[in-house]
C-alpha cells in the first residue's frame, strides 16, 4: 500500500521582495499597485483544445468551469499579450486610474487586435508583458523539472516542487488505486489514493528583491504566517468516486477548474473530506490528471487567505502541470511494468536458489550490467548428478538484452537436460554448441563445465571461449586453471577438450564471467589477475589452514570493481569442496548371478555394522535386494553397489541397461512389480538415472 508523503520547504528569511509571482508583494508597495498584481510566476498558456486528444473532452468539461478567454497570435514585432483584460465598460481594477482621454486609434490597434478592448497605459502594459513573460518561464522550468522523473514517485514530487510555492502554498496529488497500464481497461470501482501532499512552512519571510527565477521551477515567492489550508490533516488516503457524482463530473470534464465553481465546490469535500475546511473564492484549483487514455487522476492547488487569488491563466498554468503529470505517471507506469517484465525473465532464468549436494558448500552473485538494463545473456548453474557428484555451469551469450536473455534461457535448459543424461563435460559443450547453431548463425556464447566427484576428489573441465576458473586452496595461494580455452559455442565444427584435476577438501573453486574481470579501463587478464590477489588477500585475513566463509568471500570478490567497471552483466559461481571421506564410502562389483541378491545384503549389513548403523540394517537389506534383483534379472556385465555415509545414507545400483524402470501398480495376480513400491514406500527419496554406460538406481534413507 501506497502511503503519503508530506515535505515542507523551508526559506530563509530575507528583508524584501520584488513582485515575481502570485501573491507577491515588495518591501513598500504602492496602494495604487498592490491590488492589481498577481501571480506572476505563471505564463499564458496554449488552450488545452488545441491539444491532441483534448477536442472529444471539451463538450464534456464542466458548465462551472471559466474558460479563459482565447488569445489570437500576437502582431510581428510584439511581445505576446498575457491575456489579461480590461473589463469592458465596467469598474476599473482597484489602483488604477482611468486615463481622461482615449488613446489614440495607432496605439491602441494593438492591444485591440490582440482580444483586449479599449486602451491601456504603457506601464500597464509593460507590467502585463512581464507578467507573461514569468509564467512562462515557470511553466517552462516546471514542465521540465516533472520531465525528469522516471518511475512514480519522483514524477509526482516533481510536480509538488515546482508548484510548491511558486504556484501554490498547498497541494493534494490523487492517483487512480491501481493505476491501469497501457491499453487494460480497469475494474472494479473508481478508487483514488492520497499519493502527496506538500506544503509551505509555518514560517516564512518575503524573498529578497533581486532573487531571479531559477531553472527548479521554484520561483521566490513571499511566504505567509498562517497554517495553510491544504494541510493534509483529516484528508482521507482513499476515495471512492461515485458514479454520477460531482466529483465524477469534474473529473469527466478534464479540464482544471476554480473552487468556487458550484460543483467543484461540491467535489471538493468529496477528495478532501467533509471535515477540512475549503479556502474561499478563486484560491483552489481542482485539476484532473488525464493520461494517454484515461483519467487516472485528479491535483487541487491551494493558497492561503493572505495571498492574490488565482486568476484565469492560472487555469492554462493549472492545465500544463497537469497535463505533463498525467503522461509522466503514464511513462513511469509503463516503465514499472517493463521493469517487472524484465526481472522476472532474468530470476527465472536464473536459479532461485542453489542446490546443496553431499559434499561441496555453493554460492552465486548475479548483477545487471546497469538499472536500465536489468536482463542479460549471464547464466550459472548447479545440477546434481548421480554419485553425489555436481556440474557447476557458468555462461555468457553476448548481449545484455531481452534477446540475449532468451537464448540463455534455451541454453541452460539444454544444459541441463545434457547433464542429466551424464554426458562428459565436452560433449555437453558439443551439443550445446550444436543447439546454439540452431538458433541462428549469430548466436555465440561462452561456456564452463565441470563436473566435481567428491568421492575421486576430481574435477573434470571442459572450456569454450570462458575465462579460466581461479582456484583457492586451503593454504591461501590462489591459482588461475590451467583449461584449454576453446571456441566459444555457436562457431560450429570444433572440437571441445576436458582435463582433469585435483580437487582437495577445503579448495574453493571459482566460476565467473568477463563482466567481473574485464572493461574498458583494464583488459581480461589484468583483471583476472586483480581477482586472483583479491582471493589471496582475503584467505591472509582468516586462520592459517582455514578456509574463507564463502558467502563473504562473494562480496570481497566484488570489491574487486572499480568506478566505471560495470560494462557487462556479472554472474558469479563459487564452489567450497568438502569432499566424502573414503571411510564414509563402501563399493562393490557384483557378477550378475542368482546369488547375488544374497552377496548384496551381506555386503550392506557389514558396512551398516561398521559405521554403527544397525538400526537401518533391516529396511537397507529388503530395498537393496530388491533393486540389485531387477539389476541381475537385465544386466551383461558386473553391476555396482556403493553405499554413502552423509547426512544421509544413500545407496547406489549401477548396471548396463539403458532402460529406467517405471513404478506401477501391480495386480493382484502379478508376481512381480512391487519392488519399486516398496522402494517407494520405506526410502525418503529414490530416483533412476540414465549415464552413457547404462543406468544407476538409487535412494536415500534418514539417519537415525
Amino acid at each position: 500500500m501506497e502511503t503519503q508523503r508530506v515535505t515542507e520547504y523551508p526559506t530563509p528569511r530575507q528583508s524584501a521582495a520584488r513582485p515575481t509571482g502570485g501573491g507577491a508583494r515588495t518591501a513598500a508597495p504602492a496602494p495604487e499597485r498592490t491590488a492589481g498584481r498577481a501571480d506572476a510566476a505563471h505564463a499564458a498558456l496554449p488552450d488545452p483544445r488545441d491539444e491532441p486528444g483534448a477536442s472529444d473532452l471539451a463538450a464534456a468539461a464542466p458548465r462551472d468551469a471559466p474558460v479563459p478567454p482565447e488569445v489570437p497570435a500576437p502582431a510581428a514585432g510584439r511581445r505576446p499579450p498575457t491575456g489579461h483584460t480590461r473589463p469592458a465598460g465596467g469598474d476599473e481594477p482597484a489602483g488604477r486610474s482611468r486615463p481622461a482621454e482615449p488613446e489614440p486609434a495607432d496605439r491602441g490597434a494593438g492591444p485591440a487586435a490582440a482580444g483586449h478592448p479599449g486602451t491601456e497605459e504603457p506601464d500597464e502594459r509593460a507590467e502585463r508583458e512581464r507578467r507573461g513573460g514569468d509564467r512562462l518561464r515557470f511553466v517552462g522550468a516546471a514542465t521540465r523539472r516533472i520531465a525528469r522523473g522516471v518511475d512514480l514517485d519522483e514524477t509526482v514530487l516533481g510536480l509538488c516542487r515546482a508548484s510548491v510555492p511558486a504556484f501554490s502554498d498547498a497541494i493534494l496529488v490523487y492517483l487512480r488505486d491501481p493505476l491501469p497500464v497501457g491499453d487494460e481497461r480497469p475494474t472494479g470501482p473508481f478508487l483514488l489514493r492520497l499519493r502527496r501532499t506538500d506544503r509551505l512552512p509555518d514560517y516564512a519571510a518575503p524573498a529578497s528583491a533581486d532573487a531571479d527565477p531559477s531553472d527548479t521551477g521554484e520561483f521566490p515567492l513571499p511566504l505567509l504566517n498562517t497554517v495553510p489550508e491544504g494541510a493534509a490533516n483529516g484528508t482521507p488516503e482513499l476515495i471512492e468516486v461515485r458514479v454520477g457524482g460531482p466529483l465524477a463530473e469534474v473529473l469527466r470534464g478534464v479540464r482544471p477548474v476554480f473552487g468556487d465553481a458550484p460543483t467543484v465546490r461540491e467535489a471538493l469535500p468529496e477528495l478532501l473530506g467533509p471535515a477540512r475546511e475549503i479556502p474561499a473564492g478563486r484560491r483552489s484549483i481542482l485539476a484532473p490528471l488525464r493520461g494517454r487514455r484515461r483519467v487516472i487522476g485528479a491535483a487541487v492547488f491551494l493558497r492561503r487567505a493572505d495571498r492574490a487569488a488565482f486568476e484565469g491563466d492560472d487555469l492554462l498554468v493549472a492545465a500544463q502541470l497537469a497535463t505533463h503529470t498525467a503522461l509522466g505517471v503514464d511513462k513511469a507506469v509503463l516503465y514499472g511494468r517493463e521493469a517487472y517484465i524484465a526481472d522476472e525473465l532474468q530470476r527465472t532464468m536464473l536459479p532461485d536458489e542453489l542446490p546443496q549436494p553431499t559434499g561441496v558448500t555453493l554460492a552465486s552473485r548475479y548483477l545487471p550490467a546497469a538499472e536500465t538494463a536489468r536482463v542479460g545473456g549471464d547464466w550459472y548453474d548447479a545440477i546434481p548428478l548421480p554419485g553425489g557428484r555436481v556440474a557447476l555451469v557458468v555462461g555468457d551469450v553476448m548481449g545484455h538484452s531481452m534477446t540475449s536473455a532468451a537464448i540463455m534461457g534455451q541454453l541452460r535448459t539444454t544444459a541441463q537436460t545434457l547433464a542429466g543424461l551424464d554426458l562428459p563435460p565436452q560433449e555437453v559443450l558439443h551439443h550445446l554448441d550444436e543447439q546454439a547453431q540452431r538458433l541462428g548463425s549469430d548466436r555465440m556464447a561462452t561456456c564452463l563445465y565441470a563436473v566435481y566427484d567428491p568421492v575421486a576428489h576430481r574435477i573434470v573441465v571442459a572450456n569454450a571461449g570462458h575465462p579460466p576458473p581461479v582456484m583457492l586452496h586451503r593454504d591461501g595461494h590462489a591459482e588461475v586453471l590451467r583449461v584449454p580455452a576453446g571456441a566459444p559455442i555457436g562457431v560450429g565444427g570444433v572440437d571441445f577438450e576436458a582435463v582433469e584435476l585435483d580437487a582437495p577438501a577445503g579448495a574453493t573453486l571459482l566460476l565467473y564471467t568477463d563482466g567481473l574481470v574485464e572493461s574498458r579501463h583494464r583488459d581480461v587478464w589484468t583483471g583476472i589477475e586483480q581477482l586472483r590477489e583479491k582471493l589471496t588477500d582475503t584467505a591472509g585475513l582468516t586462520r592459517p589452514d582455514t578456509p574463507p566463509p564463502l558467502e563473504p568471500l562473494c562480496d570481497e570478490v566484488l570489491d574487486i570493481l572499480g568506478p566505471g567497471d560495470r560494462d557487462d552483466d556479472i554472474a558469479l559461481l563459487a564452489a567450497r569442496f568438502d569432499g566424502i571421506p573414503p571411510s564414509d564410502v563402501a563399493y562393490w562389483y557384483l557378477d550378475p548371478r542368482a546369488q547375488t541378491a544374497r552377496q548384496a545384503r551381506r555386503l550392506a549389513r557389514r558396512a551398516l555394522e561398521r559405521w554403527d548403523l544397525t538400526d537401518l540394517s533391516d529396511s537397507v537389506e529388503l530395498l537393496v535386494s530388491e533393486v540389485v534383483t531387477n539389476a541381475v534379472r537385465y544386466a551383461e556385465r558386473p553391476i555396482t553397489l556403493r553405499l554413502l555415509r552423509t547426512d544421509t545414507l544413500r545407496c547406489e545400483v549401477g548396471d548396463d541397461v539403458p532402460q529406467l524402470p517405471r513404478l506401477r501398480q501391480a495386480r493382484a495376480t502379478d508376481e512381480g512389480g512391487r519392488g519399486l513400491y516398496l522402494v517407494n514406500r520405506l526410502a525418503r527419496r529414490w530416483g533412476a538415472t540414465r549415464l552413457s554406460t547404462g543406468k544407476v538406481v538409487w535412494f536415500e534413507l534418514p539417519m537415525p
